[in-house]
């Protein structure tokens, strides 16, 4: 029988025999304490675009499922503001449309708007609609907004055929430069809806009041962008301040690339395009401050 000093010196486990090879190859993971504001980490980002993918796709279809018209709802968002507006504003208000019929002119603003409310709606909402995702394993969870921008981009896809098509019944043929321009000013409208849903998220998860605030904050984000009216119906003295809203000049270039209208300024388009860089880097660097808390407050 072995005796009481066999059994504490004896090592109890398993032991693996590993080459000097295996050692050299061996990959270290250091684990360290997070920074105070750490980067965005595109890299890690990258990594984790297939679950980024499968998110997107699990959204287009629990978005449709279920319903009568399915994929025809990103079809009516736009049309049925659009026929509103033109009534209340185009023959009521009658305000001034740049010289094209009101009918296009609203569609052509409300086919980015509804991408683009659409976008932030669900991105600020996205971490307590996932809540679930966040105690169970790792992954950025930037991914989670990310998505819903994403997901709101096949409507916009919808919708901007839709457009087109209004384009060519009422003989209106899109500028040249806007096979350039769009995807730019499409890139500058996702960076925003991002940015700015990351912090709604950010400050949703800690605040549940942000929910209730963010219908209002993008009803009076849209009136104080160039929707219902041209951005020629601002005071001229005021326009450089007014493009400091990124939706601004995203919003008047769309329209002078695809109907041919006058556009903003050089000016006023770097200030809207600057502007949407920054509401997209405070807000993810903000996100990914406040996410270590995710887990806590969920």
């Amino acid at each position: 029988m072995a005796s009481q000093s066999d059994w504490q010196t004896r090592p109890i486990g398993l032991h693996l025999e590993v080459s000097d090879e295996d050692r050299r190859v061996a990959r270290v993971v250091e684990i360290v304490p997070a920074r105070r504001w750490p980067g965005l980490d595109v890299g890690e980002l990258w990594e984790y675009r297939g679950l980024l993918l499968l998110l997107v796709w699990r959204d287009i279809k629990s978005r449709y499922s279920q319903t009568v018209l399915g994929a025809g709802w990103a079809v009516l968002q736009p049309l049925l503001p659009m026929a509103i507006f033109t009534v209340v504003f185009g023959r009521f208000a009658r305000i001034p449309s740049d010289g094209v019929p009101y009918a296009i002119f609203s569609l052509c603003g409300l086919s980015l708007w509804t991408y683009f409310a659409s976008a932030l709606s669900g991105g600020g909402n996205s971490l307590v609609l996932n809540r679930n995702l966040l105690t169970k394993v790792y992954f950025p969870r930037l991914v989670i907004p990310a998505s819903q921008v994403l997901t709101a981009l096949v409507d916009f896809a919808i919708s901007f055929t839709v457009l087109l098509a209004a384009l060519l019944i009422a003989g209106l043929v899109p500028r040249p430069e806007a096979l350039v321009m769009v995807p730019i000013l499409l890139l500058a409208v996702s960076m925003t809806a991002l940015g700015a849903g990351a912090w709604l998220a950010a400050l949703g998860v800690q605040y549940r009041d942000v929910r209730h605030l963010s219908p209002f904050l993008t009803q009076i984000w849209m009136y104080a962008s160039p929707i219902v009216y041209p951005m020629s119906l601002v005071p001229e003295q005021y326009r450089t301040l007014y493009a400091l809203n990124p939706m601004a000049g995203i919003l008047s270039e769309f329209r002078a690339v695809l109907l041919g209208v006058p556009g903003p300024t050089s000016l006023q388009l770097g200030l809207s395009l600057g502007a949407a860089v920054l509401v997209f880097l405070t807000g993810t660097l903000y996100f990914r401050h406040a996410e270590q808390v995710f887990p806590d407050v969920a």
